[in-house]
């Protein structure tokens, strides 16, 4: 593992535009400076080795993960409840660029691990939107998906360094400016 100049921690709902700002950010920082690392994608890779499942599709945003979202999320859950930076540790191992995007912060010890790992690198950023807008991005409340730790945890969490409001009329541009002044 490299030793990154800054981490930004990037948290929100399902189907808030994390992914979407994520990959605008890292082409205007460029590959050679810039790693996205998703938590989720070693959960993934240990889930679909367990049960023998397609990972390149649950890998995708498709109705193949929906359908094993809650399951996964649950043993995950257990992984977290032996040794809360497992997956983040495992995310981690590929770190070779001055900048880290994590994309997928979800849970309190998620930002606890980085920023015990990584002290006084990390910049922890909140991307909200409206029910509406989710909604409109293709979004469906999910009992047991979006009503447990992996979507709620970081909900009553205040001290973010950025918050950004990411509606359907949002200005991409003037939310990735915001970013670039964390990491200048």
């Amino acid at each position: 593992m490299s030793n990154p100049r800054v981490i930004l921690l990037i948290s929100g709902k399902r189907k808030c535009g994390k992914d979407f700002l994520t990959e605008k950010l890292l082409q205007r920082l460029a590959t050679d400076r810039a790693q996205i690392v998703r938590i989720s994608e070693p959960i993934k890779r240990s889930w679909a080795a367990k049960l023998g499942l397609d990972l390149k599709q649950l890998l995708g945003d498709g109705p193949y993960k929906e359908r094993y979202r809650k399951d996964m999320i649950e043993w995950s859950d257990r992984k977290r409840a032996e040794d809360y930076g497992f997956f983040c540790r495992q995310a981690c191992a590929g770190l070779d660029k001055e900048i880290c995007i994590v994309s997928d912060i979800r849970r309190k010890t998620d930002i606890r691990y980085f920023r015990e790992s990584f002290e006084g690198r990390t910049k922890a950023i909140r991307i909200v939107a409206s029910d509406e807008t989710r909604r409109a991005r293709g979004w469906h409340f999910q009992e047991g998906v979006d009503d447990v730790q992996s979507e709620c945890d970081l909900d009553n969490v205040t001290d973010w360094d950025l918050l950004i409001n990411n509606e359907n009329d949002a200005d991409v541009d003037s939310i990735l400016e915001q970013i670039m002044a964390l990491i200048r």
